[in-house]
């Protein structure tokens, strides 16, 4: 526990930011990758990045995370959804990603339960990013996308600021649903430094990431 508590503190720094870790332990190859990184300013990504993001190694689930599989059982949950095509589910992610962005208000964790991290659905007041995640997960489960394919994530945004974003895993790659913008992009072409995703086999768990942004082009 301790190692894990020293760990999460370097990658705060490494990440220029203190506030709301998203991460528990990533090991020691993440400081190194994040720190040298940093020193280059580098954040889009690099050549040749894959079309869907890499798993890594299994990891614990991001802080205020626990709980969550109960609560919501479709949050990781294995579904058969929809047999539609990519093109039709990513035409449907577009139109919930706005709508629910345009629903809710961003209100932090700290404004609205007293405490830094809660993974929840969003209330009457609003939500953060990690409940604009969860809100767009069952939306879309709800038509019918396969909840495998509905995988959440935690990044450093393009301000190197811990953010959560829903990925939608389709054949021709992976797709980013985000509440600070109404566009869905490519994974690696959002400049977010790619931490961790749930594993799309076991969504009750979650694997390190390590893509994109601070961590593109770079052999990990």
């Amino acid at each position: 526990m301790a190692r894990q508590t020293a760990l999460r503190g370097r990658i705060a720094i490494a990440a220029g930011s203190a506030r709301h870790l998203f991460v528990h332990a990533l090991g020691g190859l993440v400081l190194a990758t994040a720190v040298a990184a940093s020193a280059d300013g580098a954040m889009a990504a690099g050549p040749g990045e894959p079309a869907q993001l890499p798993a890594r190694k299994a990891i614990a689930a991001p802080q205020g995370f626990a709980g969550v599989c109960d609560r919501y059982g479709w949050a990781c949950a294995r579904t058969k959804g929809s047999t539609a095509g990519s093109g039709e589910h990513l035409t449907l992610a577009k139109s919930v990603n706005s709508a629910i962005n345009r629903k809710y208000r961003q209100v932090s964790d700290q404004k609205q339960y007293g405490t830094a991290e809660v993974w929840a659905l969003p209330t009457a007041r609003g939500g953060d990013c990690e409940d604009f995640v969860l809100a767009k997960k069952l939306r879309l489960i709800e038509k019918g996308i396969p909840a495998e394919r509905l995988l959440m994530a935690t990044v450093l945004d393009a301000k190197r600021s811990p953010h959560a974003v829903l990925v939608l895993r389709l054949d021709a790659g992976d797709y980013v649903l985000d509440n600070l913008k109404d566009q869905i992009k490519p994974w690696h072409k959002t400049g977010y430094s790619f931490l961790m995703m749930q594993n799309p086999r076991a969504p009750q768990s979650w694997e390190a990431v390590l893509a994109g942004g601070v961590f593109a082009g770079r052999r990990l």
